[in-house]
């Protein structure tokens, strides 16, 4: 594992050729084994890339998700003996005075506060905001990249990052992949939705914008 500190229209293909259409069925069944999604559903995301392709940059925008591994800092207003800051275990939970253990991951740091000031507003007058939750490392970043790419694998990061940085990461691609037809894979609401990314149209648009990759993600090169 490497480290690193830190919609557009839908595209109507007519005509596949056999070897392309193997390949990216041998990389999809692949990836979809390694998420031990193989009796989930798989949807076609809506946002496909096609001209307005950076349009999607607007539905990408989200607070960060707590995951395993991640280091908080806890403060409470007025209440320096409860300030700390703890890791959050590999079952998803936190240890916490007063209150025992707490779930975190899949949170974002503004819901955990608010968890934590219910759950120790049973011991304390606690009035809300006054409980403040901020990451100070991350540790579950993680993206894999496979198929045509110099250096397939799993990669960790400690901030969001782009598809381009994902696929440097991974060494770049190799003179067989197709960039026109390249596919994040992202689990949602129980389900694996289907990201085209069209590269070469990303290289050689004049836009400044960044698609970005979240936690978890898998980019196929077919």
């Amino acid at each position: 594992m490497q480290t690193r500190t830190f919609d557009a229209r839908v595209v109507q293909r007519q005509s596949e050729s056999t070897t392309r259409a193997s390949k990216i069925a041998l990389a999809l069944s692949t990836m979809l084994f390694a998420l031990g999604c193989a009796s989930g559903n798989v949807e076609e995301d809506p946002r496909l890339f096609g001209t307005d392709v950076y349009q999607m940059q607007e539905a990408q925008v989200m607070e960060y998700l707590i995951g395993p591994s991640d280091v908080l800092s806890i403060s409470v207003w007025n209440r320096q003996d409860l300030s700390r800051t703890v890791t959050v275990r590999p079952d998803g939970r936190l240890s916490y005075s007063l209150i025992g253990d707490i779930y975190a991951v899949g949170l974002t740091p503004t819901e955990l506060q608010t968890v934590m000031e219910e759950a120790l507003n049973k011991y304390i007058n606690i009035i809300p905001g006054e409980v403040v939750v901020v990451v100070d490392e991350v540790h579950s970043y993680q993206v894999s990249v496979l198929g045509e790419v110099e250096q397939p694998g799993r990669f960790e990061f400690q901030n969001q990052v782009s598809v381009l940085d994902a696929l440097a990461e991974a060494g770049g691609l190799t003179e067989f992949a197709d960039s026109s037809d390249i596919l994040i894979l992202r689990r949602f609401q129980d389900e694996t939705e289907k990201i085209p990314f069209n590269y070469r149209k990303m290289v050689s648009s004049r836009t400044n914008d960044r698609v970005l990759v979240f936690p978890g993600d898998i980019i196929v090169v077919p």
